[in-house]
């Protein structure tokens, strides 16, 4: 049997004591009361700005800036991380899914802590024409997560073309990817106050915040790649983490979908280390054939892409067919009282509360995740569960899973 080592333990033990000193002091309410003073307070004050950059509105930069927004969005992910691993780069590929997961669950977590309001609408005029941008609109302001999410997804990036294609022309060739870079993250920052998404405390913190985050990453990304592919008891430990960060999420003080976003990052991540840890050395070591490589060619990945895309939807459809038939019927097995906001009817035998809310499934450090933790972990009184966690968890490890496994074993046989 392997041994769990001791790190582990002590990590997963630290993160449920945070959890539940966190909500014994109620630290989510103390750190609002000091910081959404003075955040609402600078929102305000720069509305006046965000007004004199929407002054230059014309239709051609109400495009651009929209859809460069497209570039940081959960869409982009869906479709660019399984890119990343199906032409052979795939350490860019799982480094990158962490990071954008990490970002993810930092950012959400300080929006829904500090709870501060975007620039208000009216006087600002809020541009938000996709479906995707209208759902952002209901998250709070700070920091942008765009913003937040270009500079790590951009710096990253950056650090990795520039160790991996470098060629003679190493200066310029460097000088122009950072130029390319930088400019990327500028435009992200000034876009989001032109579309009066955000003001501009909300921009600098966001940048301040992603550039700290890069930094830290760029430390620690390799012996975290180590541990991905080489380390012990990798699947449970990871499980566990994804669990635990299910519940070390704050309540905001209205509902937002950040909490929906973190979840399905969280997922994502959970399924892309269960898969890799299981099968680096037959998909994903360094000696894979590699896209702009001899081994590689162009031809060959579009064929990966035609057939792995169609097999990742089906099985994101298909893993969520399962968790909401499985996972109620596990509550009601164990005597866990649920609740569905949207993904569920009430099934016979099985004890289902619809509700409807736009806060789906906010564990948080509240007295709602007080309740699930000690029902969890310390069989006190129940609570209803909702569900629909759960389920959005397991469909997007799911989805995941096959990008890494699944269908590189596809590939595999079918000789691509």
């Amino acid at each position: 049997m392997e041994t769990i080592p001791t790190w582990q333990v002590l990590s997963l033990a630290g993160i449920l004591g945070w959890i539940l000193f966190s909500r014994l002091i109620n630290l989510t309410v103390r750190i609002r009361s000091l910081t959404q003073p003075f955040v609402t307070t600078q929102v305000e004050k720069y509305i006046s700005l965000v007004l004199r950059v929407q002054s230059r509105k014309h239709p051609f930069l109400d495009a651009f800036f929209s859809y460069l927004s497209c570039i940081v969005s959960v869409p982009f992910y869906t479709g660019f991380l399984p890119l990343l691993f199906w032409s052979g780069h795939c350490k860019l590929g799982r480094q990158m899914t962490l990071l954008i997961a990490f970002c993810d669950y930092t950012g959400n977590c300080i929006k829904d802590i500090v709870s501060a309001p975007r620039p208000s609408s009216p006087p600002v005029r809020r541009l938000a024409k996709t479906e995707e941008e209208k759902e952002n609109a209901m998250e709070y302001g700070l920091p942008s997560s765009h913003t937040l999410n270009t500079i790590c997804f951009s710096g990253y990036l950056l650090y990795y073309i520039i160790n991996n294609f470098n060629n003679t022309n190493g200066f310029s060739f460097k000088l122009v990817v950072i130029s390319l870079m930088v400019t990327l993250s500028l435009l992200i920052g000034i876009g989001r106050i032109y579309l009066g998404m955000h003001s501009l405390i909300d921009v600098v913190f966001a940048a301040v915040l992603g550039t700290m985050i890069l930094v830290i990453w760029l430390a620690v990304h390799e012996r975290l790649d180590s541990f991905i592919t080489s380390g012990k008891n990798v699947t449970s430990f990871w499980a566990s983490l994804a669990f635990l960060l299910l519940f070390a999420y704050p309540t905001p003080e209205l509902p937002t979908p950040s909490f929906e976003f973190h979840v399905a990052f969280n997922g994502v991540a959970l399924g892309v280390v269960t898969g890799i840890n299981r099968t680096f050395s037959e998909f994903h070591n360094e000696h894979v054939p590699k896209l702009f490589g001899p081994h590689l060619g162009t031809t060959m990945f579009l064929k990966r892409i035609m057939i792995g895309l169609p097999i990742i939807i089906a099985v994101k459809f298909v893993s969520k067919a399962l968790a909401k038939g499985l996972l109620p019927l596990i509550c009601n097995l164990m005597g866990i009282p649920i609740k569905s906001s949207s993904y569920i009817q009430p099934v016979k035998g099985v004890t289902v509360s619809a509700v409807k809310t736009q806060g789906v499934g906010q564990f948080s450090l509240s007295s709602r995740q007080a309740g699930y933790v000690q029902k969890i972990f310390l069989s006190t009184p129940e609570e209803c569960y909702d569900v629909d966690t759960g389920i959005r968890l397991l469909q997007y490890a799911g989805l995941a899973w096959a990008v890494v496994e699944l269908v590189p074993l596809v590939f595999q046989s079918m000789g691509l």
